[in-house]
């Protein structure tokens, strides 16, 4: 009789905690479903109970009716608590599995409600233990279906979640997840014998009454140590189908189905139910222990000790960094990796690493088993800004205990952050240093087991500290890298706009010049607005062009010839050059070119001959053809440039021998020489000149 009071125990201790999760956080997701959660399985357990103590048989229908559509809330509310908890990135979750939760609600809330009618067959009757029994109707068994398909989605879920966990969060949460994991299962063997025997049996409720009250003391124990669910996880949305949620319920549903042989063998099948759940409670107990980090750090220091072997298995440990930090290209996401191998190697539950962010003068937080990433203070230097302390762990790269260091610069960093040293619990620290460059901290607290870290222990720890320091290192330096390719990019496309603009500025200038002296006279009016009108075509060309100038060089060809070309850009250029270039124009071949773009290549090759003479200087410019191709050159006679510029920075953008250049021109015009399928040969000697030849090919031949 004593059995029968259970099920109203549950329903108390269940709205007990509904009302303490909630109050304390009525904003918080988790907190919403929990309660939910709760209140639901409060509310079942109470009708569960109505149920065992009902006499007649209409009223023992009605409350397992009742009982059933209050259970329908169950695979909803708890399926998004599995989903939400501990989980910094549940509303992607959630949002993944929107369909799966709608039915969830949806379906058992339609057999329940919609087909009650059909849910038990017949009428109740009272079997040898005196139970109250019901044989299942169509709705009632797809009811009981969907029930358990749901009851391994949550399972499997919460078991997700601890899988992800380590160290501090691990320790936090781990009975929560045995408190509701255990009840599951519970609740997986009594629907599992409901489906079995098509009935249901009131006699069962006992055994599920059971498994909740001790879910909820789990439950209480795990609200302690998290203070009310505050651990969030970055889980990958990614299935895991090795699950070893569903390995247990396997287990313990062929351990229950032989317990069940062995007692019908003997003839009384009353005491299954009795067996069933000790066999859960057996099986909670194993999952406790081997899930004691403080128990696995013992039978670690055991095996070390007594079996006269290392206590590190250095090839696995170092198989198991590289195989979790090699394919990381993420920063954030490395120093959680790190941490979180850290805890499980040496069985520290508290492990976070802080990178110092030099703009902000401060250490930001990278990854931790114990502390957020949304934890938004970082470690303060003492002293600002903080170079006496960089100094200091660049001279001093190895771990530190922050107890017995207090005037070394571990004290220093500790006193300056003692609210953040006092809520993770920090105790070593272990600079981080890569090429004499002070990346960050390693931050940990004591071993579970109390012992103090060995010499051995921090021979490992600083090896993985300076391997850890160095990936990070890398990473950053590839964002660094990744940041100016961008702004290189930004600055070649601005000098290629500011250099060809500075051409058509160049041009414009000479005319304004030349136009008080000659402005009278009809043929320089007209050459200085046709030298106008190009410019400001010229410009508007440019901005076409501006947003192209950083993908690949398009070419609009067609078949022109390269001396009316030279002519017209001469024609152009004749107002703004110091001395009137030499034509020595050959008759040749056609030439399948960009006419503008061959423009550009020409102009910037005379602006340069032209800078490059003095007042007594002279200018040519020539074309012929040669073996097939066709020859453009331009020479002159002015400083030219030494044999060392030449072949090493001659076509490099931002090298230029000019005080005003920028060093843009020849690099964009062998850009589109090459384009065409051709090339450019130069020949220069200091203080005599050069001679620069761009050869193209005939017509379409290449």
């Amino acid at each position: 009789m004593i059995l029968n009071y259970l099920p109203f125990v549950a329903a108390l201790l269940c709205s007990g905690l509904a009302a303490f999760v909630y109050l304390r956080n009525t904003r918080s997701f988790t907190h919403r479903a929990f309660a939910v959660g709760m209140i639901a399985l409060a509310l079942e357990e109470a009708l569960a109970g109505l149920g065992i103590w009902a006499i007649l048989p209409e009223a023992v229908v009605r409350w397992q009716r009742l009982r059933l559509v209050v259970t329908a809330a169950l695979p909803g509310s708890w399926l998004l608590f599995s989903l939400s908890f501990a989980r910094a990135n549940y509303r992607e979750i959630v949002a993944k599995w929107r369909w799966v939760i709608l039915a969830a609600f949806v379906v058992p809330f339609a057999l329940a409600v919609v087909f009650g009618d059909t849910l038990f067959l017949d009428g109740p009757f009272v079997d040898a233990s005196a139970d109250w029994v019901l044989r299942l109707g169509w709705s009632g068994y797809a009811f009981h279906l969907v029930f358990l398909l749901s009851l391994t989605l949550i399972l499997m879920n919460l078991e997700r979640t601890l899988r992800a966990s380590a160290g501090g969060a691990r320790w936090q949460i781990k009975f929560m997840i045995l408190g509701l994991g255990g009840f599951f299962a519970v609740q997986v063997y009594t629907v599992s014998q409901v489906l079995l025997f098509s009935r249901v049996e009131t006699g069962l409720e006992a055994v599920n009454a059971g498994a909740l009250i001790v879910a909820t003391g789990l439950i209480i124990v795990s609200l302690h140590r998290a203070r009310l669910l505050p651990v969030d996880l970055y889980l990958s949305q990614t299935f895991l189908y090795n699950s070893i949620a569903v390995l247990t319920v396997g287990t313990y549903l062929l351990a229950v189905g032989v317990l069940a042989k062995a007692v019908s063998s003997v003839g009384d099948i009353s005491n299954v139910q009795l067996g069933a759940f000790f066999v859960f409670l057996a099986l909670l107990g194993l999952t406790i222990v081997l899930l004691s980090n403080q128990l696995r750090e013992q039978v670690k220091r055991f095996i070390s000790r007594h079996l006269s072997r290392p206590r590190y298995d250095y090839r696995n440990v170092w198989g198991a960094f590289t195989q979790r930090t090699a394919s990381v290209v993420d920063v954030k996401d490395l120093g959680a990796a790190v941490a979180k191998m850290v805890s499980e190697t040496f069985g520290v539950p508290s492990v976070t690493i802080w990178l110092w962010d030099e703009a902000r003068g401060h250490f930001a937080l990278s990854g931790s088993t114990v502390l957020s990433l949304a934890h938004e203070r970082g470690l303060k230097p003492p002293g600002n800004p903080g170079a006496d302390l960089i100094r200091a762990m660049r001279d001093q790269p190895v771990p530190v205990d922050c107890d017995r260091s207090e005037a070394g610069w571990a004290g220093g960093l500790k006193r300056a952050n003692t609210d953040v040293f006092r809520e993770a619990q920090f105790r070593y620290c272990v600079p981080l240093v890569a090429g004499q460059e002070v990346v960050g901290i390693l931050a940990l607290n004591e071993k579970l087991t109390k012992e103090l870290f060995s010499v051995e222990d921090f021979d490992l720890l600083k090896t993985i500290a300076d391997q850890a320091a160095g990936s990070l290192l890398n990473l950053k330096r590839a964002e660094r890298l990744l940041q100016a390719k961008e702004m290189e990019t930004f600055q070649a496309l601005s000098a290629f706009f500011v250099h060809d603009l500075k051409n058509v500025a160049s041009t414009l200038s000479m005319t304004m010049r030349n136009m008080p002296a000659h402005f009278e006279d009809p043929a320089f009016r007209h050459d200085a607005l046709r030298a106008i009108s190009q410019s400001v075509a010229k410009m508007d060309a440019m901005c076409d062009r501006l947003s192209l100038v950083g993908q690949a060089l398009e070419l609009d060809r067609i078949e022109a010839n390269l001396n009316e070309l030279v002519t017209t850009t001469l024609a152009t250029l004749s107002s703004s050059l110091k001395v009137s270039p030499i034509p020595d124009l050959r008759p040749v071949p056609g030439v399948f070119m960009d006419p503008d773009q061959t423009e550009k290549v020409l102009t910037n090759l005379i602006l340069n001959a032209n800078d490059a003479v003095g007042n007594g200087g002279e200018i040519r410019v020539a074309t012929r053809e040669q073996d097939g191709w066709v020859v453009l050159s331009v020479s002159d006679n002015g400083c030219g440039m030494s044999k060392a510029f030449v072949e090493r920075f001659l076509f490099l953008p931002f090298h230029t021998t000019k005080k005003q250049g920028l060093g843009i021109g020849l690099f964009q015009s062998k850009r589109i020489v090459e384009a065409h399928g051709g090339w450019i040969e130069v020949e220069s000697e200091d203080g005599k000149g050069s001679t620069f030849q761009v050869v193209l090919p005939v017509g379409n031949a290449r």
